[in-house]
């Protein structure tokens, strides 16, 4: 497997480590291990990194970790993996971040459901933005909103590709937007993608969910 040069960017410990965790609730410890070790990142085995919010993760170890799973399970079946991580590690960011996303305010709970997901989008992009080197903007549309990542880590050093691969995103929005619906489950799509040589990842995200 081709390895991911290392960038200048960074993510949280806190958040890689969420990530991780994410990927082994899925893959189960030995399948984690087994990815970990083909994307070149041992140093990560059994040794998550630390519980704070250092910017030490660099953005090409996520690239590195979905580029293995594509490697190991194919494209179709490594972007389902890591959509189902991208879905699991939502409730560990939730609780860790909640109060900085505004989703424990009695002004958000009450709001319909288009403004609570315009309001998420948008304090999402903020927290993030603070505890790394993501970049994302987010535009509402008529029916729906678009969000676009402008440095994105799920994709990182990656080129040439025939297809979106942010597929751990894509799993956090779809759950995200599960959670602010109270359970009704959400059908969000990455139209561009930078491996693919567009100048953004972008992701769109419907209004309402049926």
């Amino acid at each position: 497997m081709k390895i991911v040069p290392q960038s200048q960017y960074s993510y949280a410990n806190r958040v890689a480590r969420i990530a991780l965790k994410g990927f082994e609730e899925v893959l189960g410890r030995k399948g984690l291990n087994a990815v970990l070790s083909l994307a070149g990142l041992d140093r990560w085995i059994d040794q998550f990194p630390p519980d704070n919010l250092d910017e030490e993760f660099n953005f090409a170890d996520f690239s590195a970790i979905y580029q293995a799973l594509e490697e190991m399970y194919g494209a179709r079946g490594g972007g389902g993996l890591a959509i189902r991580a991208g879905r699991a590690a939502f409730d560990d960011i939730l609780n860790e971040f909640g109060s900085q996303l505004g989703t424990d305010q009695l002004s958000f709970k009450i709001m319909p459901q288009h403004e609570k997901t315009k309001v998420f989008l948008i304090n999402a992009n903020a927290v993030f933005g603070g505890i790394s080197d993501q970049q994302a903007s987010m535009q509402e549309t008529e029916d729906g909103f678009t969000l676009h990542i402008h440095r994105c880590p799920a994709c990182w050093g990656r080129t040439g590709l025939d297809r979106p691969v942010c597929y751990f995103i894509v799993g956090m929005l779809q759950e995200g937007l599960k959670w602010l619906s109270g359970g009704q489950d959400c059908y969000i799509t990455e139209t561009q993608c930078i491996a693919m040589g567009d100048t953004v990842c972008e992701f769109r995200i419907p209004k309402t969910v049926s």
